[in-house]
Formats: C-alpha cells, structure tokens, sequence
C-alpha cells in the first residue's frame, strides 16, 4: 500500500500551471516543511516534501493556500526521472495530493504569520503557548478533581 499523510508549513506560495489543449486542468506544486520528531543537537530539523495537486484541489490550493500556513496532506508518494539540459538523470519524488486541509484556523494560522513577522513587544502581554500550556507528551493538563464533574463517571 503506498499511502501518506503529512502535516506542516508551506514554505512558500503554490506554484499554480495549467496543462494545455481543450480539458485544461490545474496542476499545483508545493513544498511542505515537516518537523521531525526528534531534534538532533537539540536543534528542530525539518524535512522538505514536494507535492503535486491536479484538478480542484490545485484550484483550491491556489485559492486558499499561503506561506507558512499549516495544513494536513494525504496522498501517494511518486517517484519519476527525467534527463536535464546538461544530460544528466535527475530522479524525483513527489507526493501526490488526494485530500489536503487546514491544520490550523484562520485565526490562528494569522497570529501566527504575525509572530513569524515580529517579535513581541515586551509590554504586550502573552498568552501561554501550546508548549507551555501542556505536558511535554503533547497532551493538555487535566485539572485535579475535575473527575466528579465527569457524567461517564
């Protein structure tokens, strides 16, 4: 079974073509870049998958889609070669997309291009981040106590 599912960063806009003769259809590429699971040095590492969308996916890439934004990929990893203007074999590999969505909300994908733009002030005041805010697992804490309001007690 060849199937993949992605979440990351754009690392810049789609790069939005379309294919000729009477059926056009849109064709986006895209660069995601995806967090490693564990650092190296204590340094983040990234991975940098490119992705081909075809049909309205594409259009909706093109429409919706923006640096930095977060989104969820599924799709089928590909692999291609074709021979360069100096004669030499390039070989390639692509996911190609079958569903895409956000992985952060409007709101939220806005905060962060922000942040990402400027560092904030010091008199601004801060709400903690999802790092600060949780266990180091990934999940949230659960207050003490809380057990006596749950009704599948």
């Amino acid at each position: 079974m060849n199937k993949v599912i992605l979440m990351g960063r754009l690392t810049r806009d789609p790069e939005v073509r379309y294919s000729a003769g009477d059926n056009s259809m849109a064709i986006a590429r895209y660069t995601l870049a995806v967090d490693r699971r564990f650092r190296r040095d204590g340094e983040n590492t990234a991975d940098f998958i490119g992705c081909v969308a075809f049909g309205r996916s594409a259009e909706f890439a093109e429409k919706y889609f923006r640096q930095g934004l977060k989104i969820v990929v599924t799709g089928r990893i590909q692999t291609g070669s074709y021979t360069n203007r100096d004669g030499q074999k390039v070989y390639t590999t692509d996911v190609v997309v079958e569903d895409q969505e956000f992985a952060e909300s409007k709101a939220a994908s806005s905060e962060n291009a922000m942040a990402r733009q400027s560092a904030p002030s010091p008199a601004a005041p801060s709400m903690p981040s999802p790092s600060q805010a949780s266990v180091g697992d990934g999940f949230m804490n659960i207050p003490d106590g809380i057990d006596e309001e749950l009704p599948f007690n």
